[in-house]
């Protein structure tokens, strides 16, 4: 970043910047190997798909897997955050054509933001390796122990609090939003990537937003999906632009 940068680059993670969902395996680093980890893994995902599947908002799924690392010590699940990073790192974690787009934002001085539903244990390796300058997360409730309780600190970072602390950060740092970028992939991402001017989804990107709002904005390919999809969706490329090159 530049002393005073002129534009700001704001990335989603999860199947975005990175290929995977970073709490859940990061949970399953935690939590380690044997039967009893292996059911209690089983249960956590169970528990999140079945309110995936029930329409529960992101914002309430998210509370939810925080309850799972309720006595967890916070030193711990960094570590198991940085164990899980070193290896997924060399295993293609990074999704390529999002991580490009940062490169070239953070070589042109611009501010880059790493935005996300997780927690610092699954965001600070990967921030440290990609050098970004900030990251807004979710932030779990702590007791003096350094002991997770379950609950959190603030909202989770999903949906308009994203959108809330982007303008926020453009507004610190004197940043024209009409100038800044977004790279977002999911339905809950819409608010923050409607609060800049240049919009990059990720994939398929959000199915609600309507085709005259979504045709001007750039496009990436998203990272491809861990199993085969029932039918093959059509590809956005022929209605959306390729991502901006960072000046």
């Amino acid at each position: 970043m530049s002393i005073a940068p002129a534009r700001a680059a704001f990335f989603d993670v999860d199947e975005t910047l990175i290929t995977c969902k970073s709490m859940a395996c990061v949970l399953a680093r935690h939590w380690g190997r044997g039967e009893v980890a292996a059911r209690r893994l089983a249960t956590a995902r169970a528990s999140l798909q079945r309110q995936i599947r029930e329409g529960v908002p992101r914002e309430q799924v998210n509370r939810s897997f925080f309850r799972f690392l309720a006595g967890s010590h916070l030193d711990a699940l960094e570590a198991s955050g940085r164990e899980w990073y070193e290896k997924a790192r060399a295993g293609g974690l990074l999704h390529t054509p999002v991580y490009e787009a940062l490169r070239r934002h953070r070589d042109a001085g611009d501010l880059v933001v790493l935005v996300s539903g997780a927690f610092s244990a699954c965001l600070d390796p990967l921030a440290r390796d990609v050098g970004a300058d900030l990251v807004v997360c979710t932030v779990p409730e702590v007791t003096s122990e350094g002991v997770l309780t379950g609950e959190l600190s603030g909202p989770p970072m999903i949906g308009e609090p994203k959108a809330e602390a982007a303008r926020r950060i453009m507004t610190a740092f004197g940043l024209a939003a009409e100038e800044c970028f977004v790279y977002a992939d999911d339905e809950s991402d819409l608010p923050l990537l409607r609060s800049v001017g240049h919009p990059v989804l990720v994939g398929e990107g959000p199915i609600s937003a309507p085709p005259s709002e979504t045709a001007s904005w750039s496009w990436l390919p998203g990272p491809a999906p861990m199993t085969p999809p029932v039918a093959p969706a059509a590809s956005p490329t022929a209605a959306r632009t390729p991502a901006p090159r960072a000046a």
